[in-house]
């Protein structure tokens, strides 16, 4: 793979830069140092996750916020052949530039960072209204069925990670609640539209004041108030996460209007992502998160189960 990287890429010398594994989720990330100081990062895409044409609509609305200076994000580069999707011996992959900036996290300080990521949201969502997209652009739909439903594309949450049959009861009447909710809710143009999917704090950079935004690999069509669901991924059991998503309301309210209805249903939408991310975790046990949190994961979602269905 390292000698593939010169031919798709002008600006690397095959001899003069080397590289080293820093990730590994739905995809694998890799850094690249050059002799000279400049770096990039290389996102070597999971095979059959998604379509050439989904990948260049990621790379169209990402180069879309950059021109617009929309927010600040990881920037995609064009290989020798003009597109950002290169083959690179047996893997297919997308050259970044390197974004300095550490990782939040959860024992940080988060109801600044919780109120910029409201601004953000409310940045990108005032993007895509206004956004002509270009002509084949495609991305996934994250709707209950792709979630949750009769597609389950992260896999099926009656065997996330460490579900017990006996939890399987609660978590379908969960489902069950959650889709009459959102059946409910409805997939209106103001709710129901080009989103990021998920901005957890894996997925981000700070930098002195400044947050950056690495990862657009699951955006989608989606319910917008589902980006404030996805700021709390694996922590949704956090006794801060309701001040957590009050200081996301009013950053975002502070550059777009809120209806009451859509922030009352920001708690379907941190159900609906932590039985995804139950399933996740349970097709992706091999993963260091998934030993990770695996005594407990299931039990805290049977608690949050709970608490959802009463409302």
């Amino acid at each position: 793979m390292k000698t593939e990287l010169p031919r798709a890429f002008d600006f690397i010398d095959e001899t003069e830069f080397d590289f080293r594994l820093i990730n590994v989720s739905e995809n694998e990330t890799y850094r690249i140092d050059c002799a000279d100081g400049r770096r990039f990062a290389l996102r070597l895409n999971r095979p059959g996750y998604h379509t050439h044409a989904e990948i260049e609509s990621e790379m169209a609305w990402l180069d879309a916020l950059h021109e617009g200076k929309i927010i600040r994000a990881a920037k995609p580069l064009l290989g020798r052949n003009g597109k950002h999707l290169q083959s690179l011996g047996a893997r297919e992959g997308v050259l970044f530039e390197w974004q300095e900036g550490r990782e939040p996290l959860i024992n940080d300080n988060l109801l600044g960072l919780a109120e910029a990521l409201g601004s953000i949201a409310a940045r990108l969502h005032n993007h895509v209204e206004g956004w002509q997209r270009p002509a084949g652009f495609t991305r996934p739909r994250w709707d209950f069925a792709a979630a949750l439903g009769t597609e389950m594309r992260w896999g099926d949450w009656r065997k996330g990670l460490g579900v017990m049959p006996q939890m399987v009861p609660l978590f379908a009447r969960t489902v069950g609640q959650i889709e009459r909710r959102l059946q409910a809710y409805g997939e209106a143009p103001n709710r129901f539209n080009l989103i990021h999917g998920d901005l957890r704090l894996a997925n981000l950079l700070t930098e002195g004041d400044t947050i950056k935004v690495i990862d657009f690999d699951d955006s989608g069509f989606g319910w917008l108030m589902y980006d404030a669901a996805t700021m709390v991924s694996f922590h949704e059991h956090e006794r801060h996460m309701p001040e957590l998503i009050e200081s996301w309301v009013k950053g975002y309210r502070a550059l777009r209007p809120l209806a009451a209805a859509d922030e009352e249903e920001i708690k379907t939408f941190v159900m609906f992502r932590r039985l995804l991310l139950t399933a996740w975790l349970g097709s992706h046990s091999e993963i260091d998160l998934a030993r990770e949190v695996k005594p407990v994961f299931a039990t805290q979602t049977a608690d949050l189960c709970e608490k959802f269905l009463k409302g």
